[in-house]
């Protein structure tokens, strides 16, 4: 059985709706380092609402590298990452007790740029 999961309609590929969305965040987690609370704040919401659009491409590109796996796929994404990066959070949050606070704002600001390595990502052919 095989699963389309793309119609010919999609115009932007998934590949780059995450290109677009993780390494679109970081100018503004750039900026976190040198905002006040308010600014903050509003960067947050910004920054949330652009990582979380590519999600929803990230899982299809999950679950077409594994089509017979669909719900397998969907578990993970769902379950164990939410929960991994639960504990990376608290990882965070304890380093941040360490080091300070402004200096985990700073190296934070940049972890976004790690999203390069989406590059390595294998190109899907469309049917």
């Amino acid at each position: 059985m095989t699963h389309k999961t793309c119609s010919p309609h999609d115009e932007v590929e998934r590949k780059a709706v995450m290109w677009i969305s993780i390494l679109g965040a970081a100018p503004f987690t750039l900026l976190f380092p040198y905002c006040n609370l308010f600014w903050t704040t509003v960067l947050s919401v910004v920054i949330g609402l652009v990582l979380s659009s590519a999600f929803s491409a990230i899982v299809v590109l999950a679950q077409e590298l594994a089509p017979s796996k669909i719900g397998m796929i969907s578990g993970v994404f769902f379950g164990l990452m939410f929960g991994i990066s639960g504990i990376a959070a608290a990882g965070l949050g304890a380093l941040a007790d360490a080091i300070s606070i402004e200096n985990m704002f700073n190296y934070c600001a940049f972890l976004p740029l790690l999203g390069i390595i989406t590059i390595l990502l294998p190109a899907m052919k469309r049917d």
